[in-house]
């Protein structure tokens, strides 16, 4: 085939291997790469669109993810037949459709996104290559329904160096992200079951809630965590929260509240805490504060995903139960299958086995606070502005007070196709704050993105 050649903007803030994938994706979904198509290699590519072998690498594992394409061992990767994508619209979008489409920003400051540009693709496909000359035949089977055994053992080490949590592989199960297992905890507490949610908090749990028509409480944030008194006050029976580092205030439970939540979930059998340990593997300032669930193993349910860590697309969460709800859950649950690939569980299983997710955490934190300290010290000494949320995880919040409103603040922004996210869209209680919160993601970008686009975002703002 001719060498693909598309447009990508190389000082936008949309990673340039994502431009790629979505690029060739759309050639797909629109018949100019018919089935069977051979890609150009990497290193080809790479040359002619002056790109690294990493970028393109990213982009044809984006493709093959979603069923674009395949991967064929020492031949390369091929177009899959277009027809079998069923969940894709086969219609292409009227040209007038098409260009009334909102333009990319420039700079996007999402807080859920990840650096995925050094993510440590030559370790992982060894890893891939290594289960498939080993591993072909004992992938066949389902395997156990909580998930392989290998893989939870792993995760149970993991656990107890770097939370705290004290568990057996037993109690570990496996599945496709919190999105897929917190429907699981669900039903197992029951239908009269009434929950609190942090307010500001992550949409997906409550939408998760509402789906499944659960009962549930906002309970509200301050700047050290969940508001107890608000909590005791609540026919609440099971709170979720994200302790470590708030989503999306960035505020951290105090010890204080800790032991005030703990012993709130004591005083009744039917009360639970699910931890949600959000952004907990990237702690910037001090030693890392223990996890709820080392504090109390019986009223906690332990919730946490490798999206962050390593991929969001990979898409591997796991829960830790209590006992008394692991007896209930096998009970309850014979006939769940485990949501994730035996093959891509193999794959995480060794490459924590042999230290390489070790050494990507460490080599990511340095990464993020090299990011992290260019955007303090882009915003350090602006006036009428106050960052906090900066001790851990990927995002931080500013407090905006010259005078504009948070809406004035977004378009303004957006104006300067600048996209960063206003506090008030996770609430649903009125937010008690004295100025306008803005949340602000800094891992996609590069260093160099961070400074330009802060630059702008000030000017925008009209802080200098």
């Amino acid at each position: 085939m001719d060498m693909l050649s598309f447009e990508l903007i190389r000082d936008g803030n949309r990673p340039l291997y994502e431009q790629l994938y979505q690029q060739i994706r759309q050639e797909i979904i629109e018949g100019r790469l018919a089935y069977g198509t051979k890609l150009p290699s990497k290193r080809k590519l790479g040359q002619f669109l002056n790109l690294s072998q990493t970028t393109i690498e990213l982009a044809y594992q984006q493709l093959v993810a979603e069923g674009y394409v395949e991967s064929v061992s020492r031949k390369g990767y091929f177009v899959l037949a277009y027809e079998e994508l069923a969940y894709v619209k086969t219609t292409p979008l009227p040209t007038s459709q098409r260009s009334n489409q909102q333009p990319a920003m420039r700079y996007d400051f999402h807080p859920s996104k990840i650096d995925g540009s050094s993510f440590p693709f030559s370790r992982w496909r060894k890893h891939a290559k290594d289960v498939i000359d080993e591993q072909h035949q004992s992938l066949v089977s389902l395997g156990h329904p909580q998930g392989d055994l290998s893989l939870r053992l792993e995760i149970a080490t993991y656990l107890y160096h770097s939370r705290g949590v004290v568990c057996s592989p037993e109690q570990i199960i496996i599945g496709s992200g919190v999105e897929q297992l917190l429907p699981h905890i669900v039903f197992l507490l029951g239908k009269t079951t009434t929950y609190g949610i942090e307010d500001p908090g992550y949409h997906a749990t409550r939408l998760i809630l509402k789906s499944h028509e659960r009962s549930a409480v906002p309970i509200p944030v301050d700047q050290n965590g969940l508001v107890i008194p608000s909590l005791v006050q609540s026919p609440v029976d099971v709170m979720y929260v994200t302790p470590a580092h708030q989503f999306p205030s960035g505020s951290i439970l105090s010890v204080n509240r800790r032991r005030q939540l703990l012993n709130w979930a004591a005083a009744s059998d039917r009360r639970y805490i699910i931890e949600d340990d959000y952004d907990s593997e990237f702690r910037y300032s001090g030693k890392s504060i223990p996890s709820l669930h080392s504090m109390d193993s019986e009223r906690v349910i332990y919730l946490s995903t490798f999206s962050k860590s390593l991929m969001p697309s990979l898409r591997i969460g796991y829960m830790v139960l209590p006992r008394p709800l692991l007896e209930r859950y096998q009970t309850e649950f014979p006939y769940y299958t485990c949501s994730v690939s035996r093959f891509d569980q193999t794959i995480l299983t060794r490459f924590m086995k042999e230290g390489d997710f070790e050494k990507h955490l460490n080599r990511m934190r340095k990464i993020y606070r090299r990011k992290l300290d260019v955007v303090v010290h882009a915003l350090r000494d602006v006036p009428f502005l106050k960052l906090t949320g900066e001790s851990a995880g990927l995002h931080v919040v500013l407090s905006v007070s010259n005078g504009m409103g948070e809406q004035e603040l977004l378009r303004r922004a957006k104006d300067s196709s600048i996209q960063v996210y206003g506090l008030s869209d996770y609430a649903q209680l009125p937010l008690s704050t004295a100025y306008p919160q803005i949340v602000l993601g800094f891992a996609s970008l590069t260093e160099q993105q961070l400074m330009q686009g802060l630059t702008e975002l000030v000017t925008a703002w009209q802080l200098k």
